[in-house]
């Protein structure tokens, strides 16, 4: 992601809503009765890469906003617009499918529903902390490299 955004910055703004998902997910297998089985870390990982994937559609789309001249803020605004359907659609529809896992009943379903629940409750908690917080932290970020350069600017 470094090569991708040419930043070393950038990557872990993506980074950041994992520890969202994580917290949620455990929520969600505490709540659910399960225990963190193997097919439970299985979905920690699966849950790791969806989330990532959610917070690079914002991350690498505002970037691209920058390169077409528009400033940071205006650019995270247009790029939380214009991905919220998409990452609404895909985590949705992911945690939707997930349910039939979740709720079955039957031979080693013990074992499956903590995959499950791990992955939806990761997902949502990431749905309503991601969508809010990779901007947040952009923005951070962005405000800070804008102060840095201005005191570099000045002092040459």
């Amino acid at each position: 992601m470094i090569a991708l955004y040419d930043s070393y910055i950038y990557p872990f703004v993506a980074l950041f809503g994992i520890p969202v998902a994580a917290i949620g997910a455990f929520l969600a297998l505490n709540l659910s009765l399960n225990h963190l089985t193997l097919f439970a870390q299985l979905g920690l990982i699966m849950l790791m890469g969806l989330v990532t994937k959610n917070a690079i559609l914002i991350v690498d789309f505002t970037n691209q906003l920058k390169a077409e001249g528009k400033h940071f803020k205006e650019a995270l605004i247009m790029a939380g617009k214009e991905r919220l359907r998409p990452i609404l659609m895909t985590t949705l529809a992911m945690a939707i499918g997930m349910l039939p896992i979740a709720l079955g009943k039957g031979t080693a379903s013990e074992w499956k529903n903590g995959l499950a629940w791990v992955i939806i409750g990761g997902l949502l908690s990431s749905l309503i902390l991601t969508v809010f917080l990779v901007p947040m932290v952009y923005y951070v970020v962005d405000s800070i490299k804008e102060r840095i350069a201005k005191k570099r600017g000045v002092a040459k």
